[in-house]
């Protein structure tokens, strides 16, 4: 692979050395979506990541919401209750104004946080039991893993989607730099 030639997806990267194959994909899909958001916000101003275009889900949303749900999930995964402040946090996830950086530094955090989580469990404790919101629904310690990374790359997908239709819509696509410029 020349040195200018885009990596595969990070599931076809290899092993991660250290990390129990049970393990990785929920690290796979956590490099997924840092590199998806990074492309699909590249350029956008924090006014277009606030955008509804088709009245869809403003992106800048679902970017507080993959650092946010992320965070709160990997609370339960720990067996602990959520925080006041993880509860003030979920209810100002839809509060716009916030731009690319702060927003992806937010998902960061919250992933790297969770990276050291999943690579500090024994995959003997997959199958323990854990439970999930005030009326502590009942899951597995797999089954939180298995939801934290397809829950990621569902919102990472609407990102991208919506993204997309806010450079290609018309009313809401940047500007053209004009001849004059």
């Amino acid at each position: 692979m020349s040195a200018n030639a885009p990596l595969p997806e990070p599931w076809l990267r290899g092993p991660l050395p250290g990390v129990h194959p049970l393990l990785t994909p929920v690290l796979f899909a956590f490099q997924q979506a840092r590199e998806d958001l990074a492309r699909a916000t590249e350029s956008l101003t924090a006014g277009q990541l606030w955008m509804r275009p088709h009245g869809l889900t403003p992106a800048g949303f679902h970017l507080r919401h993959i650092a946010g749900s992320v965070d709160r999930l990997m609370t339960y995964l720990q067996n602990r209750e959520l925080t006041p402040e993880q509860m003030a946090e979920l209810a100002a996830e839809r509060r716009p104004g916030a731009g690319r950086e702060e927003l992806l530094a937010a998902v960061e955090q919250s992933l790297g946080a969770a990276e050291g989580v999943v690579r500090a469990l024994d995959p003997a404790t997959l199958a323990e039991p854990r439970t999930v919101g005030r009326k502590r629904l009942p899951t597995t310690v797999i089954g939180l893993l298995t939801h934290i990374a397809e829950h990621t790359l569902r919102h990472v997908g609407q990102t991208v989607t919506t993204t997309h239709l806010i450079r290609n819509t018309p009313s809401t696509a940047p500007a053209e730099p004009s001849a004059a410029s």
